[in-house]
């Protein structure tokens, strides 16, 4: 284990925590002084601008001929390129360091199963926390028995309900189980099940939890069975997920950023980020050894497969998982189908607990070799935070400071570049993800909510200010 992130887990979490901030800080305003460092020399080594005045339907129009100057524009080729190949460089190390010393003490485990895998049919467990979950729940549940492969068995887990949670699982064929005196959350529900079913478990048990407001695609069983049939040292296998329909603007455009997650899998041909909470097939084994290691190789309480301290459970189990040498995929036939934030307020909470839940995680693990990868994409996030609206700023006083409006046919052909790759990665969001990329400043009102999020979330670890959790509610369903 690396010695810079055990010496943070001795500290308290919101040390640990306020240390990334720290780290993610300081990055960003060594960015940004940069850039104003070569953006001031720019500006007074530049030449004025030649400018011409054409006609355009009758109407006469001044159009630009320069550009930006040179240096400017080698220092963004260079700062381009040096990011791409600082993610690259993470990504490699990453994969370079994926068989960790905790991972070899484990490892009997998995040769144990290997011949027996390959001859014995895997049995599927299913579980389903659900927390109030009675109108959301029996989609879920039908879904499941539309699946081209069925589960083995199916526990709804009803966390602290007060509705028809349990008499909706029954109804369904489903077993319930409630939670006891749970204040933990999903992970705190999940662990209870766990502990009771995991003890039990053979090599040849694997575990799909999933959301109760999520419905799987029709192979989706069939698919990660297969998977973790077919390649024994696979330990888990994730959903990808889309947005269901409805909500109008705000749920499209959800679902163009889900959609745009769906091609970053694909181009890393399944290689999963993050191991999704709406649903994610684990090889039972796998959640033993991370149960084990709590505690001693990782952070959390020994014997508990969840980490309750954690905002983000799914995010953090993915960071133990791979701090343990485990591979994972999300392959594209396994599709989910997930719930959409209704209103700002609720994308507002939501995205607050995603951001921070990943901020406090790392802040965790320290810098090791499974949260490698997280780490930089902390540091992306900030990057994209400090690009975006510092070129939103010049163009907002760029054009405060013209007396008549000039076209600039650099900027423009910039700008139509941005445009045609926003509207094709929307493209399998449907024509109304479409139109809505062809929009362009819909989008980027988006992306910069959500960099006031990560912002905010900056503030708030800083402050110690407590995180909501951010639960729908959803109106009861019909008796």
């Amino acid at each position: 284990m690396n010695p810079v992130g055990a010496d943070i887990r001795r500290r308290s979490p919101a040390f640990a925590s306020r240390v990334v901030v720290a780290v993610v800080v300081t990055i960003m305003i060594v960015i940004t002084t940069l850039a104003v460092i070569v953006a001031r020399t720019s500006v007074t080594n530049s030449t004025v601008t030649t400018l011409r005045e054409i006609t355009v339907a009758g109407r006469q129009i001044l159009v630009s001929r320069g550009g930006p100057p040179l240096d400017l524009v080698l220092f963004s080729l260079v700062a381009v390129v040096l990011i791409a190949g600082c993610c690259l460089g993470l990504e490699v190390i990453a994969a370079l360091l994926s068989i960790s010393p905790p991972r070899a003490q484990f490892d009997w485990l998995r040769h144990r199963s290997k011949d027996r895998l390959v001859a014995t049919r895997i049995r599927i467990t299913v579980l389903v926390p659900a927390h109030n979950e009675e109108a959301a729940l029996p989609v879920t549940l039908e879904a499941l028995t539309r699946q081209t492969r069925q589960p083995d068995r199916v526990i709804v887990v009803a966390d602290n309900c007060t509705d028809r949670t349990v008499e909706i699982a029954l109804a369904h064929g489903a077993e319930a189980f409630e939670t006891v005196e749970n204040v933990h959350k999903k992970g705190g529900a999940l662990n209870q099940v766990l502990t009771r079913i995991l003890p039990d478990a053979t090599a040849e048990d694997v575990v799909l939890v999933m959301d109760a407001d999520t419905s799987l695609s029709e192979r989706f069983l069939e698919v990660a069975a297969r998977q973790l049939q077919e390649e024994p040292e696979l330990s888990a296998v994730g959903g990808v997920f889309f947005g269901e329909e409805g909500h109008g603007l705000l749920g499209q455009l959800q679902r163009n950023e889900y959609a745009r997650y769906g091609l970053q899998i694909q181009q890393r041909r399944g290689r999963v980020f993050v191991l999704t909470g709406t649903a994610t097939m684990f090889r039972s084994e796998a959640l033993l050894d991370v149960a084990a290691a709590r505690g001693i190789y990782l952070p959390g309480e020994t014997g508990q497969v969840y980490d309750t301290a954690a905002l983000t459970e799914d995010n953090e189990l993915t960071i133990a998982l791979k701090s343990l040498g485990a591979m994972m995929m999300s392959p594209l036939e396994c599709r989910v189908t997930t719930e959409l934030m209704p209103s700002w307020r609720y994308l507002w909470r939501q995205r607050q607990r995603w951001q921070r839940g990943a901020l406090e995680n790392i802040g965790a693990y320290g810098l090791t070799r499974g949260s490698l990868r997280y780490w930089g994409q902390q540091i992306g996030i900030g990057y994209g935070a400090v690009a975006l609206n510092a070129y939103l700023l010049l163009m907002a006083i760029t054009i405060l400071a013209l007396d008549r409006w000039i076209w600039f046919p650099f900027w423009i052909l910039v700008g139509t570049v941005f445009w045609v790759e926003r509207v094709i990665t929307a493209w399998p969001a449907g024509w109304r993800g479409r139109l809505v990329a062809a929009a362009l400043f819909i989008e980027i009102a988006y992306d910069v909510f959500l960099q006031v999020v990560f912002v905010s979330c900056l503030v708030n670890i800083t402050l110690s200010r407590t995180a909501a959790w951010g639960d729908v509610v959803h109106a009861p369903a019909e008796a």
